[in-house]
């Protein structure tokens, strides 16, 4: 019984999320961006919000690494329109185990 409980870390290090998920996820941290002055501050909720998704989404070091950057990426002005949770699926998809 104990291995496993060892082998569900791994299997969440590994998890690969939906590419419809990761989709959704860039297109609203894209609209906030859309809308003038207020879109801005959209985003002193949404980037703590994105950063914990992104981190409990991919797990492991790839959701810690990419948390930390999601979060800056929303927080700093006119930095949405990089889709941080696209290129994380496809570095998941090309890399599993990292």
């Amino acid at each position: 019984m104990e291995q496993n409980d060892k082998a569900l870390p791994a299997q969440k290090e590994t998890q690969r999320p939906s590419f419809w998920f990761c989709l959704i996820m860039d297109i609203i941290g894209i609209c906030t961006f859309i809308i003038p002055v207020l879109g801005e501050w959209c985003d002193v909720v949404w980037a703590p919000i994105s950063g914990y998704a992104f981190y409990k989404t991919f797990g492991g070091k790839l959701g810690m690494f990419g948390g930390i950057f999601n979060f800056l990426e929303e927080a700093f002005p006119y930095a949405d329109v990089f889709p941080s949770f696209c290129i994380a699926w496809l570095i998941r998809y090309l890399r599993p185990k990292w």
